[in-house]
This record gives structure tokens, C-alpha cells and sequence, in this order.
């Protein structure tokens, strides 16, 4: 399924991208979530905002996006790696609403927009597939059967989405980014098996020796 999410997002970003200005716009505001369409109760856009982008994916940020969900879905299988992506999304997205809304616009800049835009926060483009890759993204990390590996990299990943969070200039994908990235990083952490060393247990067959060689060895 992730090639054909991937390539469907790409498709749609060239198919959008050749329409007129403010039709495009209008159509990417109308799938935002944005603090005018939740404020509104246009709960389906938590949904549909990520069906959508605002420019053609990139080369590397598309392959990066392909590799991490292939990944998650060969690891977890479709149904998990979904509802990772799909928690990660939704979950960013209504936390970063709820901020703005404490806010009332103010600290974190709207972040950049099509052309056609009015400037306001409450109105600004927010679509696209990134929260839902940062929370798989963390999810990966937070999962790694190798203890060493696992705190590399997650504290790694943690560390890269809160600088630009820290900057001057942030804006509020800025902080939907971390968010997401600490959400996967949570659900990674509760869904990951336990791996380690094995236990034996009590009286059973590893454990067969006599109670006086178990005591002499305490």
C-alpha cells in the first residue's frame, strides 16, 4: 500500500499544481486543518489533509517518505503501520490546534503558503503527509530491538525536530513536527517487543540444579 499512497500523493501534488492559483488554494485551504476549518467542525479534514501537498514531493524527501513507510508496513504490517501514521497525523494535528487556539495566534509563525494566501494562522495551508512520517519515523526508532541503537536513535531524532522548534523563526509545523515525532516515538516505545536477556522460569527446566548449589551461589 505504501507505493501506491506515496504515488497517489505525487500524482495528486502535479494535478493540483496545474491548476489556476486561486482555484489550487482555495482547494488545499478547503482540506487544511487549519484553526478556521476545526474551529468550524470540518472534522474531516484531520482525514483528507493528508491526501494532499502543497508542491510536488522532492525526490529525496519522496524516497525518504517511500522508505520509511515501506519499512513500518514490511515490519508491522499494513493495518499497524496505518494506524501509526493515521494516530501520528491526527493526533499532531489536533494538539497544534488546540495550541493555537490557547495562543490565539500568537508565538509561532504561520508556516509558508501557496500563493493566494491571506496570511492568517487560522487560515494558513496545512495539509500534507509529514506529521504522520515523523510519527512513524519516531515509532521505527523508539521499536529497534538493539538497546544502544534504539536511545541513539531516537535521542537523535528527538534532538533534529526540536531545534527548529527553539529558533526565532519557528512556526507551528515546526512544532507539529516534534509533536508527531514524540507521538511515534510513544507508541513505538509501548508497541515494541521485549528482547533482551532470558529469564528462565522459576523450577523450570534451566533451573534444575539443587537448592543448596543455588544458595552456595547467592
Amino acid at each position: 500500500m505504501t507505493p501506491l499512497y506515496v504515488g497517489a500523493l505525487q500524482c495528486g501534488a502535479l494535478a493540483t499544481a496545474r491548476l489556476p492559483a486561486p482555484r489550487r488554494t482555495a482547494l488545499l485551504r478547503a482540506h487544511s486543518t487549519n484553526v478556521a476549518n476545526l474551529r468550524a467542525g470540518r472534522w474531516g479534514t484531520l482525514a483528507t489533509s493528508a491526501a494532499f501537498v502543497e508542491e510536488p514531493l522532492p525526490v529525496a524527501y519522496g524516497a525518504a517518505l517511500l522508505a520509511t513507510l515501506g519499512v513500518a508496513e514490511v515490519r508491522w504490517g499494513t493495518a499497524r503501520a496505518a494506524t501509526v501514521f493515521a494516530a501520528g497525523h491526527i493526533g499532531a494535528s489536533l494538539l497544534v490546534y488546540a495550541g493555537l487556539r490557547a495562543r490565539r495566534g500568537g508565538g509561532a509563525r504561520p508556516a509558508p503558503r501557496a500563493p493566494g494566501g491571506d496570511g492568517g494562522t487560522a487560515h494558513a495551508l496545512d495539509v500534507g503527509a509529514s506529521y504522520g512520517f515523523y510519527a512513524t519515523l519516531g515509532a521505527l526508532a523508539a521499536s529497534l530491538p538493539h538497546r544502544g541503537a534504539r536511545a541513539a536513535a531516537t535521542g537523535g531524532l528527538l534532538a533534529l525536530g526540536a531545534v527548529p522548534v527553539v529558533r526565532r523563526g519557528r512556526t507551528f509545523t515546526d512544532v507539529g513536527h516534534l509533536t508527531a515525532l514524540v507521538l511515534g516515538v510513544g507508541m513505538g516505545a509501548a508497541g515494541a517487543p521485549v528482547r533482551g536477556e532470558f529469564r528462565p522460569p522459576v523450577g523450570g527446566a534451566a533451573d534444575r540444579r539443587s537448592p543448596q548449589l543455588r544458595r552456595g551461589q547467592g
